[in-house]
């Protein structure tokens, strides 16, 4: 007989699963202690989060409130409104001079959801996947959580904390690679990658068997080099891209992919099972926003304001050096002159200076505890009173080496 004695198994029946144990992504840690210092009255300066202050482009407001006041709202096909994936289709045209098939464009739930996807429909659980550090925390800590392996491959300056196909191949030769993912404007770094390194670094990977996947979400805000697109170098590329960080459009939850067509019917049925649709109004505000570019380029002058802000005032304040911004809206900054624990330092400076950042141990697992980053999405005024309140807490002298 079955005994329901109360609370007998349920240790058992409410222990979490292996795979779920993954590591927190630090910034949101971040982001809920600055909220506490703010809900007891206090004023932070938000530069630990990804996120522009700005807000969508108006045309993708405008079509938001026509959607509602015309009532319904369906769902869509799995792979997306069709409208929206040739409009995606077109930007590439426009923006990179690249035909893509429209039938390789998949929308998907921001970024995240693509790399769910990407990962599903192309890696076996136990395959080796190469990600950079310093790198994106999600694409280690979801790769662990499909049961896939990601091989760490250290950057250093004198590739510009790029990978490059050496390095890939040296990774390869330890134990087989199935996969490689780069994002190009890179989070944390802002490096970017020439055309000419990234073609190398194709040709690399799939020369050895290695797929190829391009993190592009930080396109559209370059300002060393006009970004170049894998989706142009390799139909055997994958691409991942969203409306989150050009389009200011964080909390849509929309992007999209363009797949190798012979992976389109694979992701296509995952994403049927996975989320039916992304949602329709998110989809129907995306397309809109292609038409408020001009609106966002002025956006874009004002992070190039704030990056010179912080290139030249926070030296000063005493963060001497940092990663090359080429572009995205991040500053890598090393913080070993004051500390070897670069938790501790963003903590204290958060509390302290009520700045907030993030600390690299979240990006970099290897030398992480030299760094903090620093989004410069915000205000330019944000931007001055961060480096005015850095110098003042530096020059006081309140931070502890352990």
């Amino acid at each position: 007989m079955l005994d329901t004695t109360p609370g007998k198994h349920a240790g058992g029946l409410l222990k979490a699963s292996g795979r779920s144990d993954v590591p927190p992504f630090m910034v949101m840690d971040v982001m809920a202690a600055a909220a506490r210092i703010e809900a007891a009255g206090g004023h932070v300066i938000h530069m630990e989060v990804g996120q522009p202050a700005a807000p969508a482009p108006r045309t993708a407001i405008e079509a938001t409130h026509t959607a509602l006041e015309q009532g319904r709202i369906d769902y869509t096909s799995a792979l997306g409104l069709p409208t929206l994936r040739q409009r995606i289709a077109r930007h590439y045209r426009d923006a990179y001079g690249c035909a893509i098939d429209t039938e390789r464009v998949i929308v998907t739930t921001g970024s995240s959801g693509g790399f769910i996807l990407a990962f599903l429909s192309m890696f076996e659980p136990g395959d080796r996947v190469a990600v950079t550090i310093p790198g994106y925390p999600p694409y280690r800590h979801i790769l662990t959580a499909l049961g896939c392996e990601p091989v760490l491959i250290e950057t250093s300056s004198e590739t510009r904390h790029a990978l490059t196909g050496d390095a890939l191949l040296a990774a390869h030769r330890k134990a087989p690679l199935k996969g490689v993912l780069v994002g190009s404007p890179a989070n944390p770094t802002g490096t970017m990658i020439s055309r000419e390194a990234l073609t190398s670094l194709i040709s690399a990977a799939e020369s050895n068997g290695i797929r190829f996947i391009s993190d592009e979400i930080y396109h559209g805000l370059d300002y060393a080099f006009p970004a170049v697109t894998a989706a142009e170098l390799s139909p055997h590329a994958l691409v991942i891209n969203s409306f989150s960080k050009y389009f200011c459009m964080t909390g849509w939850r929309v992007g999209w992919m363009v797949a190798p067509a012979s992976l389109v019917r694979s992701i296509e049925r995952l994403q049927q099972n996975l989320s039916i649709s992304v949602p329709t109004l998110s989809q129907i505000a995306a397309e809109a926003a292609f038409d408020g570019r001009d609106e966002m380029e002025k956006v874009k002058r004002g992070y190039e304001d704030n990056r010179r802000i912080l290139i030249a005032g926070l030296p000063q304040a005493g963060l001497r050096t940092f990663l090359p911004a080429d572009g995205a809206f991040y500053l890598y900054a090393d913080v070993s002159e004051f500390t070897s624990d670069s938790f501790e330092f963003a903590k204290q400076m958060l509390e302290q200076a009520h700045v907030a950042a993030t600390p690299g141990i979240d990006f970099d697992p290897v030398h992480g505890h030299r760094y903090i980053r620093l989004c410069y999405a915000r205000s330019a005024e944000d931007m001055r009173e961060a480096v005015a309140r850095i110098a003042r807490w530096l020059t006081q002298g309140r931070t502890i080496r352990p």
